[in-house]
């Protein structure tokens, strides 16, 4: 018996307008990096998102990283950070040697509580020790509440790095996820919203930052005609031939957002009512590019537990995921400071039990979407 197709969590979806672009990029002989193709999408990303500037890189890690570089911190800075988030928005606190300090979600968004935003920031601040930066996390494709974690951020005079990895397309009151902070951060991994099979940008309306940004992922090399290097660089740029899909997929990014939410749509109308399941809320006045379908499933209360779908559905070759595991119960965060939403009450602890993402792929068929369903509904009536 022939196996099922596998059904995967998010794949990547070419649209096949890329194609132009990697052609043009070989026909130009540009296939190392930097390029008309780089030039081309910075200019697609800052045009699109309505900022001034944008940098390509190899990851959306890098351009933390750089956003961290760009902002001075050093070892032993602290640096807040949203806890329920993939490892990546916090791994470039510890190359700078600087120290992670977590912060939990609220269930508006399931995205960085301004409560316990405000708490860590006011004793920071009585301690003496405020950060350099605070790492707000938009997950799943859904804003967390921007206008009061930039008024709390303000009142201590600290920077946001707005980590969008997952949400480009998304928006917040009219304005485009990832432009509230001094820098704002996009992933183009294989799985996101549109891909380059693997890449990052950094955002700013300080042009002057990005052009020290794109110094410093060149190896920071200075003006000379030999190869002279004054301070630390990385190997960051992102290569022509990736920009140029890049560029193909910038075309189709609004359709994709669109899809996502039809995919979603069809999830919420299946189980939207079902008693013991709540899906992540789309906060009033955002649009969410629902880049994963996520929900939380009471298994007192609906009978089945998160962990029971993942593994039928895995039974049917179809991959589901939990939630996010948060930093602060990872081994390699266990001695990091970490601020509850409320006290006794951790946010992040409670979705990371719960939580499930379903596959929420642009590319999956209807059959396949429905196959998802179907599985879930006869767990949920057994």
């Amino acid at each position: 018996m022939q196996k099922q197709k596998r059904v995967f969590l998010s794949s990547p979806h070419m649209s096949g307008k890329e194609q132009k672009y990697i052609q043009e990029a070989f026909d130009l002989n540009w296939i190392a990096p930097l390029g008309n193709n780089v030039d081309g999408l910075e200019n697609d990303l800052a045009e699109y998102n309505n900022i001034k500037d944008a940098a390509v890189v190899v990851s959306g890690t890098s351009a933390i990283h750089l956003a961290l570089r760009l902002l001075d911190v050093k070892a032993g800075d602290n640096v807040f950070c949203s806890s329920l988030t993939f490892v990546a928005s916090a791994n470039p606190i510890f190359y700078q040697g600087a120290i992670p300090v977590l912060i939990d979600s609220e269930m508006d968004t399931w995205n960085m509580s301004p409560v316990a935003l405000e708490r860590a920031l006011t004793e920071a601040r009585n301690n003496g020790n405020l950060p350099k930066a605070v790492i707000i996390v938009n997950l799943y494709g859904q804003s967390a509440k921007m206008d009061e974690l930039s008024t709390v951020c303000e009142k201590y005079n600290i920077p946001i790095i707005e980590d969008a990895a997952e949400s480009l397309g998304s928006t917040y009151k009219g304005k485009k996820s990832g432009t509230f902070g001094k820098y704002g951060v996009f992933s183009f991994n294989g799985n996101k919203i549109i891909t380059t099979s693997g890449g990052g940008a950094l955002v700013s309306d300080d042009k002057e930052a990005l052009k020290k940004a794109r110094f410093l992922a060149t190896q920071a090399r200075d003006q000379a005609v030999h190869y002279q290097h004054s301070e630390i660089g990385y190997n960051y740029r992102m290569s022509n031939i990736v920009a140029g899909i890049g560029r193909g997929q910038m075309e189709v990014l609004d359709e994709r957002v669109a899809q996502k939410r039809v995919v979603f749509e069809r999830y919420y109308n299946a189980f939207g009512n079902t008693d013991g399941i709540e899906f992540q809320p789309e906060l009033e006045q955002t649009i969410s590019n629902r880049w994963l379908t996520a929900l939380t499933i009471n298994p007192k209360v609906t009978g089945v537990s998160h962990h029971e779908i993942i593994s039928r559905l895995a039974e049917n070759n179809i991959e589901a995921r939990p939630v996010w595991k948060p930093m602060h119960l990872q081994p390699l965060f266990e001695n990091v400071k970490y601020y509850q939403h409320e006290e006794g009450n951790s946010v992040s602890d409670y979705l990371f039990e719960y939580g499930l993402c379903l596959p929420s792929g642009t590319n999956m068929s209807l059959e396949e979407q429905e196959q998802v369903i179907e599985i879930i509904k006869s767990l949920l009536g057994k």
